[in-house]
């Protein structure tokens, strides 16, 4: 370890544990399978309900299946949901931010007020409406969270557009006869991607929140398969005989979560110049 890495440990541990976390997260994500000490799906009618043990280190659910193992592969679908509906909301929500900023003023009214409307709803709401439609999963999750999530994104977009279209070379681009394509791509784009990269780390914070709510609520996940929302809604009937049961999920769902928004906290702190200044 360098010194210099010695210093930003020892100048930030929040951030530094924060980005262990993660990293424990993303391994448990991609090795989660191979790390499982038992088959997650295994039954086990003899061993129902039981605290830690030798043989099941964190104990065993309602069906005597092992929760270390459930554990390490329940973060997958949650991320897969999370991220990939981060990557719905970055893209078009940017795109329709940039329009409503860049655009017609005609356009720019009706993008912003569709925007405005869909943030007046809480995300939850909008998102029990929508999956009581589809059938529950991963791709129908995604597709859902990423479109609540695209109105952020346009917001973000639509005001930091608005400042870069003040700047000197945007008045140079347009002199040149620069296209509208190029002007999004090369001129705008580029000098917004810090608060879009700072939206998107509060966005997948917010989406394993959003996922794991409607987990617990029935709507997400479909058994067996886990999701670490799924296995506190279920463990809550067993709270007398295995508390564990509902402690640990949401342990981990808690401690990532706040992983991210630290790091995403950092983010903004090192992406704008203004508060790297102060």
């Amino acid at each position: 370890m360098t010194s210099r890495t010695l210093g930003v440990a020892r100048s930030q541990p929040a951030f530094v544990a924060s980005l262990a976390v993660l990293a424990i997260v993303l391994l448990m994500a991609i090795f989660g399978g191979w790390l499982a000490p038992h088959d997650p799906f295994m039954l086990n009618p003899q061993a129902v309900n039981q605290s830690s043990s030798a043989s099941h280190w964190l104990g065993t659910d309602e069906f005597g299946r092992d929760l270390l193992s459930r554990l390490l592969i329940g973060i997958r679908p949650t991320l897969m949901v999370a991220l990939g509906a981060t990557v719905i909301a970055a893209v078009f929500g940017s795109l329709l931010g940039i329009a409503g900023a860049y655009g017609r003023s005609w356009l720019s009214f009706l993008i912003m007020r569709a925007v405005d409307i869909m943030l007046s709803f809480p995300p939850i709401l909008l998102a029990l409406l929508a999956v009581g439609f589809w059938e529950s999963g991963v791709l129908s999750l995604t597709v859902v969270i990423g479109v609540l999530y695209i109105p952020h994104f346009a917001r973000v977009a639509h005001s930091a557009t608005l400042q870069v279209a003040r700047q000197e070379f945007m008045e140079a681009e347009h002199a040149m006869g620069a296209s509208v394509r190029r002007v999004v791509f090369t001129a705008i784009l580029p000098n917004i991607l810090s608060p879009l990269v700072v939206q998107a780390t509060l966005t997948v914070a917010a989406a394993i929140l959003l996922e794991s709510g409607l987990s617990f609520l029935g709507l997400g996940i479909v058994p067996p398969e886990p999701s670490w929302g799924q296995m506190i809604g279920t463990a809550r009937g067993y709270l007398g005989q295995n508390p564990m049961y509902v402690i640990w999920p949401s342990l981990l769902l808690a401690l990532t979560v706040l992983a991210i928004n630290v790091v995403g906290d950092r983010l903004r702190d090192i992406l704008d110049p203004r508060l790297r200044e102060e």
